[in-house]
């Protein structure tokens, strides 16, 4: 059963050594993420289950310590999922397998805070995926274990500013409002019901993981926060805890 969530953007500029000189600019979003980080830990899980958008060739799952980096980025920086599970094997056999863009930011995350609270896996999301798939894989993922944990990386539009990666649309700051008010109100109806195609206009990239959370939630009744939103560059972040 789901018994906590943490809701973090995914953009690489999260990393100050790939923001470089803009780095302070986000340093409010790190501080929320770090303290929904902290929620999950006071769940105290047997499972945490990083979930985040992906194309289909980085989609994994992804096991405990597989690599990721920010090289595509201009920076010379390696992340782990985790430190490799103790299986016996080599910890480099899966080091051909990378973790995709945005399960390297929450890898990055978990480095940041010192996560050594329980065991993770990565799952990457194809975007284009239907909200009722996505809602079956939120299922399966919580009856994964007694006391499951999700970390939910994604952005929402990219539409609300000129400069923006996807130029201002009139309809991203409505929607990436209905997603913050749905997000901090743990409302999983609303987060179910949003528009597959319009979040594909507005390129937004977290809609998908947001529906998995919605259906890994169903029936654990948890509550909502809201603890960060803001459009840096153009591009919706939100940081959000359930419990």
């Amino acid at each position: 059963m789901l018994v906590a969530a943490a809701v973090c953007p995914c953009p690489p500029l999260l990393v100050p050594e790939v923001a470089a000189g803009a780095a302070p600019e986000l340093d409010a979003a790190r501080a929320a993420c770090a303290d929904a980080l902290g929620v999950l830990a006071a769940a105290r899980p047997d499972l945490l289950v990083v979930v985040g958008p992906a194309e289909r060739s980085g989609r994994g799952p992804f096991p405990q310590g597989t690599p990721g980096h920010f090289r595509g980025f201009g920076v010379d920086l390696d992340v782990r999922l985790g430190q490799a599970a103790d299986t016996g094997a080599d910890a480099g056999a899966d080091a051909e397998r990378e973790l995709p863009p945005s399960l390297a930011v929450g890898a990055w995350l978990l480095e940041r805070t010192g996560w050594a609270d329980a065991p993770i896996e990565g799952l990457g999301i194809g975007e284009p995926l239907a909200p009722e798939r996505c809602a079956e894989a939120g299922r399966e993922i919580a009856a994964r274990a007694a006391r499951v944990a999700l970390l939910v990386m994604g952005d929402a539009s990219a539409c609300r500013t000129v400069k923006a990666p996807g130029y201002l649309d009139e309809r991203a700051a409505p929607f990436d409002a209905e997603i913050a008010r749905a997000l901090g109100a743990a409302d999983l109806a609303a987060l179910r019901a949003l528009d597959a195609e319009l979040a594909q206009e507005l390129k937004v990239s977290g809609r998908a993981p947001w529906q998995v959370l919605a259906g890994a939630a169903e029936g654990a009744g948890l509550s909502g926060a809201l603890l960060y939103e803001d459009a840096p560059y153009g591009v919706g972040y939100l940081v959000a805890t359930w419990s």
